[in-house]
């Protein structure tokens, strides 16, 4: 089956993503196609749940294209909610250099469902392939309070 793109109105600006019926194949936060199809699907069930502080598990998403993007993968999955780390702390647990751990983040097609975005430098911010608006307002809506409403966070 072929992609189709879907968005999805969170209250921090669109998503875009690609589905292609089995998984989430990309997202997009900042830049992404100009249409799409408003979603219905396990990666809008997720963002529903995300952005309303409740639990859902991972919709299925694309397989990892190397296996270091497998296992990056799942570390930055055991960052909590609401919490960073640095991408030197990321590259000691990975037994890789930091820089080389920002370009594969920034190579993440899966912002947000792998969250990247909680990945920071020692001394500020660090990058964000989608934007630093976006990294400012995800880290800042984790970091919320969003926790007391009982749900995942």
């Amino acid at each position: 089956m072929q992609d189709e793109v879907f968005y999805y109105e969170s209250p921090l600006g669109l998503i875009t993503y690609a589905w292609d019926g089995k998984s989430c194949r990309e997202i997009w936060l900042q830049c992404g196609p100009e249409t799409g199809l408003c979603g219905d699907d396990p990666v809008s069930d997720w963002l529903k749940a995300y952005f309303s502080g409740e639990d859902c598990p991972l919709p299925p998403m694309a397989e990892s294209r190397t296996t270091f993007q497998a296992v990056m993968r799942a570390a930055l999955l055991e960052i909590p909610y609401g919490e960073t780390s640095t991408y030197g702390e990321l590259a000691k647990r990975l037994h890789t250099a930091p820089r080389a751990m920002g370009q594969a983040l920034g190579a993440n097609p899966l912002p947000l469902l792998i969250p990247c975005h909680r990945i920071v430098a020692a001394n500020g911010l660090g990058g964000f392939a989608c934007g630093l608006e976006w990294k400012r307002r995800l880290l800042a809506f984790e970091q919320s309070g969003r926790s007391e409403s009982g749900g995942l966070f």
